[in-house]
């Protein structure tokens, strides 16, 4: 896997000062940056977690979600994230 550019950083921090937050795609968050107002894309690595990846305005966040997605399984194993299903009702 090529090496993935990001920045990693607390959930907190990635959602901070963010009017928007959203979760489009499990392993996916984004989140507004008012200052730059631009939205943030991140791979959530934990429930603390999230490397930014990408920060794009919102003519271009549609597109960029969909070529983030199909990595979120790879980027997650790079750093150690196991499949955790804590996130899902057991039947």
């Amino acid at each position: 896997m090529e090496n993935i550019n990001g920045q990693l950083m607390s959930k907190e921090a990635f959602l901070h000062n963010s009017l928007y937050a959203k979760e489009p795609f499990e392993g996916i968050l984004v989140s507004t940056d008012g200052q730059n107002h631009q939205y943030r894309i991140g791979i959530q690595l934990n429930e603390k977690e999230v490397l930014l990846v990408d920060q794009v305005n919102d003519r271009d966040v549609k597109e960029k979600l969909l070529s983030w997605i199909p990595q979120v399984d790879k980027i997650q194993k790079h750093y150690g994230v196991k499949n955790d299903l804590q996130n899902y009702a057991q039947q």
